[in-house]
């Protein structure tokens, strides 16, 4: 066995080794967060009510469960720029199995309590097919999801015809709107799955044996892990959370557009990768991409209440998130491609 496989079973054989490391690195972006926290406060008064702050966690449910999705990815050394197309096209499928005619849907008017589980099991056979092409094949894992985001996107409009659903599920509208102990159900949600995998890649082998595969696969397969097993179960995974996210923020907006998600990927690596989640595979903690999604919620909100117009947001964003990631990066170690 060579010394870097050696070193992989090691690692994996301490609890908790990979959420040691990057413990420090997990709070490199608070800075940032308590700078954009002061700053808000002197923008608006309503920045630093509760009210706004519940809205913002709201509004960044689904975007975080999509990075969560893309950060497991990541951290074990793939792509999935598909995931965005999954927002979109998961919960419109599962509607129009539910929804009559008249209203957009496929007639079969199945029962509504199985859209919700027909709208995961979308997102997981989209992510279980990026898999089995980029495993089976050994296929370049950037092309294939970004042919599949095309895909994935060109079927809900063909599907749709371009239009708006809005007849939706009581169940699609009840995750998006209701409120369980005084916070929206999206962030108790979204709560309780970052939670999931903050434990799964600190304690459980399984989840630890990400980070061996995005530092080196091979080493990792000579430590007697089942690399290509573990990677198609993290594709499947990633699109079951941004088929959740589709729900969630379906659910919040009241209907689903031709474009809900589109655009998302970039806000999604910009998370990730100002969070600490390397693109190289194998470094990173679900937490760090936590702060990430939390300076880009807080940058929007204050951009909202500034009253920024739409066409100079995007400029702001990219010029803030810059600034953030080289913060990050000073205070957390060496600049990563």
């Amino acid at each position: 066995m060579t010394d870097s496989a050696m070193s992989d079973r090691r690692t994996l054989a301490r609890p908790g080794a990979g959420l040691r490391l990057g413990r420090f690195r997990d709070l490199t972006l608070v800075p940032v967060i308590v700078v954009l926290l002061i700053a808000g406060s002197f923008v608006d008064p309503v920045f630093l009510t509760p009210g706004n702050l519940t809205n913002v966690l709201q509004q960044q449910s689904a975007l975080a469960l999509v990075v969560l999705a893309e950060a497991l990815i990541l951290i074990a050394g793939k792509f999935d720029l598909s995931l965005e197309s999954t927002v979109g096209m998961a919960p419109a499928v599962a509607v129009m199995f539910v929804i009559p005619v008249s209203a957009g849907g496929f007639g079969l008017e199945i029962p509504a309590a199985l859209a919700i589980p027909l709208c995961l099991l979308i997102g997981a056979a989209i992510g279980a097919f990026n898999g089995f092409l980029i495993l089976r094949f050994q296929l370049s894992a950037f092309v294939v999801t970004l042919a599949m985001l095309i895909v994935v996107h060109g079927l809900q409009l063909g599907l749709t015809g371009g239009k708006s659903l809005f007849a939706l599920p009581e169940s699609f509208t009840y995750l998006g709107g209701a409120n369980w102990l005084g916070l929206p159900a999206a962030v108790w949600i979204t709560g309780v799955l970052f939670a999931a995998g903050i434990a799964a890649l600190g304690y459980f082998r399984a989840g630890r044996s990400l980070y061996a595969i995005g530092g080196n696969a091979d080493a990792a397969r000579a430590a007697g892990i089942r690399v290509e097993r573990v990677l198609w179960v993290v594709f499947i995974v990633g699109g079951t959370l941004a088929a959740l996210a589709g729900v969630l923020e379906t659910g919040r907006l009241g209907g689903i557009s031709a474009n809900q998600g589109v655009g998302w990927i970039f806000m999604v690596f910009a998370a990730a990768v100002i969070g600490g989640v390397s693109m190289d595979g194998g470094k990173g903690t679900i937490l760090g991409a936590l702060t990430g999604v939390l300076v880009i919620g807080l940058v929007e909100n204050i951009l909202t209440l500034k009253g920024v117009p739409g066409e100079w947001k995007q400029l702001v964003y990219g010029a803030i998130i810059l600034v953030a990631l080289m913060i990050s990066r000073l205070a957390g170690g060496r600049a990563q491609d």
